[in-house]
C-alpha cells in the first residue's frame, strides 16, 4: 500500500529466473518529487528490478505499486502511468521530431484533439522547434537526447524512469539536462535514474545501491559514502560505490 506521500513502494520483490535469482526480496520506496537514485554493477539485478517496476516483466515473490497501481495486478495500467527513456536512442530516425512526437502521442493515447498543443510544448521545451522537419538521424547526440526525454514526458506521466540517460553525450549537455531534471522534480515528477557517472548520483536526494540482486545501501550521498568509507574524509561516491560493489550480501 503506497502511502500519500510515496510514488513507489515495493516489499519483499523477488525475481528468479530458473534457479537463477536475479533479484533477491528487496524494499524500498520513492518519494513523490523525489530524485531517487538506483546504482548497480552489470549484472547487479538493477535492470532487472526496473523491469519489473515499469510492467514488463512480473516479479516471481512479493509485492509492489507504482503510480498508485499493482505491479502484479496492474502492469498496463502501470505502463501508461510512467515515462521511461532508456541509454539507447530508441526513437525512430527516419522520421522528423516532428514526426517522432506524432507518433508517440498515439502510443500513449493522448486524444487527438491536444496533439497540437503538446507538439508544441515539447518542442519548445526541448529547443527543437527550429529543427522540427529535420530527420532525427542528422541531429547531434545531445539534440536527440532532449528529443527521447521529451517523448517520455509526452503523457505528462507521474513517475520518469531514466536508464542511463546521459550516456555518450558531452559534460555540457549533462549538465543542462539535469538541470531540466530538477525543474521536472521541483513540479512534482518523480524522477527514478540510474547511472555510472557518480558525479550525478550526487543529485539525487537518495540511493539505492544493488549488488548480487540484493540492496547493499541505502541513504543520501553523504549517509552512503560515510557507511561505506568510514574513516576516510576524502572518500567520495566513487570510492564507496566502489568499496560497496565488492562486497557479497549475506
Amino acid at each position: 500500500m503506497l502511502s500519500p506521500s510515496e510514488s513507489i513502494s515495493v516489499s519483499q520483490l523477488e525475481k528468479k529466473f530458473g534457479r537463477f535469482v536475479a533479484v533477491n526480496k528487496i524494499t524500498f520506496s520513492v518519494k513523490k518529487g523525489e530524485i531517487f537514485g538506483f546504482l548497480g554493477s552489470n549484472g547487479s539485478g538493477k535492470s532487472t528490478t526496473i523491469r519489473m517496476l515499469c510492467g514488463i516483466i512480473t516479479p516471481t515473490s512479493g509485492n509492489g505499486m507504482v503510480a498508485g497501481y499493482d505491479m502484479i495486478r496492474q502492469p498496463e495500467e502501470i505502463k501508461q502511468a510512467i515515462g521511461y527513456m532508456s541509454q539507447k536512442f530508441s526513437l525512430y530516425e527516419d522520421l522528423t521530431p516532428s514526426e517522432n512526437v506524432r507518433f508517440y502521442l498515439g502510443i500513449y493515447s493522448v486524444p487527438q484533439s491536444q496533439w497540437p498543443q503538446r507538439i508544441d510544448w515539447i518542442l519548445n521545451m526541448t529547443r527543437l522547434q527550429d529543427v522540427r522537419n529535420r530527420l532525427t538521424r542528422e541531429l547531434p547526440p545531445g539534440w536527440r537526447q532532449r528529443l527521447a526525454l521529451g517523448c517520455a514526458l509526452l503523457h505528462r506521466p507521474q513517475i520518469l524512469f531514466l536508464d542511463e540517460p546521459t550516456s555518450g553525450v558531452d559534460p555540457i549537455t549533462r549538465q543542462h539536462f539535469w538541470n531540466f531534471i530538477r525543474r521536472l522534480a521541483a513540479d512534482g515528477v518523480t524522477v527514478f535514474v540510474t547511472t555510472h557517472y557518480m558525479d550525478e548520483a550526487l543529485f539525487c536526494e537518495r540511493i539505492v545501491m544493488i549488488n548480487a540482486g540484493s540492496i547493499v545501501a541505502s541513504g543520501s550521498p553523504s549517509e552512503i559514502i560515510a557507511e561505506a568509507c568510514p574513516g576516510k574524509p576524502d572518500a567520495d561516491l566513487n570510492d564507496a560505490f566502489v568499496s560497496l560493489m565488492k562486497r557479497i550480501p549475506d
